[in-house]
């Protein structure tokens, strides 16, 4: 079955001039895939991975062009049009996506990067954007464990915090006092779910808790002592920013940790940063 708005593997029935025709089954017939997509030596019956959506005259089309995001996705689209329905993004392709005014929360202009969620209208069968991601999120019952990894996409900034949509099924915060390194809306990373709270709102964490969390970082700063000659120059005096782009954690967690390293006599933390302990 042809699903639209996603990738297909679909095979070629038909050569033609300008292009050629792919098994579109019985819904869609045959699906035809432009000349500029078209890969060199393409033969019949070669089956060929393509993004299958609607063109500018609403007909079914293939591509084997990536575009920025699929149907179900949440993603960061540039507004570069504005029509009598609504507002247009650039989403990699020839025909840009259509944000009906009624699927946004304010009104959108031109040059504004936005999160957007992609979905197929059921009325009208076409593929469209919304910014009013309430409606598509929360639907079903959170089955999260406080400590799993999950991969989330910052979607709002308020004054909490980072809003994140969940594995594109979930809203989650990551507090603003818990926060640290680059974040910005459209960014997607792995986080770690802190907690599941009784009105089943998620909280969020950058860092696995508790005693877990210290033993990986303890275990990644040695491995990265071993590969640099066992030096590396940050310590407890160092920026936040500096332990952040080396060890990806905060400055209080890296403090913490070789604090613990140093008592076990691992390293020997000095004032240019720290060093394993060669002494037996």
């Amino acid at each position: 079955m042809i699903r639209i708005g996603q990738y297909n593997t679909l095979e070629v029935v038909k050569l033609v001039d300008f292009g050629v025709f792919l098994d579109g089954g019985e819904d869609f017939g045959n699906i035809l895939l432009p000349k500029s997509s078209v890969p060199a030596d393409t033969q019949l019956g070669d089956k060929l991975e393509v993004f299958v959506y609607f063109d500018s005259h609403d007909e079914v089309i293939a591509t084997t062009k990536q575009p920025k995001a699929i149907v179900g996705d949440f993603a960061l689209l540039r507004v570069v049009g504005i029509c009598g329905v609504g507002a247009f993004v650039d989403w990699g392709l020839e025909k840009d996506l259509l944000v009906p005014f009624s699927e946004q929360r304010r009104r959108l202009e031109v040059g504004q990067d936005i999160m957007v969620r992609i979905y197929t209208d059921k009325a009208s069968g076409r593929i469209v954007g919304s910014t009013k991601f309430n409606r598509f999120l929360d639907k079903t019952p959170a089955k999260y464990k406080v400590g799993e990894e999950v991969r989330v996409t910052i979607a709002e900034i308020t004054d909490l915090g980072y809003k994140a949509v969940i594995e594109g099924k979930h809203w989650g915060l990551l507090f603003k006092t818990e926060a640290f390194g680059k974040l910005f809306v459209g960014k997607s990373l792995k986080v770690y779910i802190k907690e599941i709270r009784p009105d089943g709102k998620i909280n969020l964490s950058l860092q696995r808790a508790g005693k877990a969390g210290v033993d990986e970082l303890a275990d990644k700063i040695l491995t990265t002592l071993e590969r640099k000659g066992g030096f590396v120059p940050l310590s407890d005096k160092s920026a936040p920013e500096d332990i952040f782009k080396e060890f990806r954690t905060s400055k209080a967690t890296f403090k913490k940790t070789i604090g613990g390293l140093y008592k076990k006599g691992l390293i020997v933390i000095e004032r240019e940063g720290i060093r394993l302990n060669d002494n037996d």
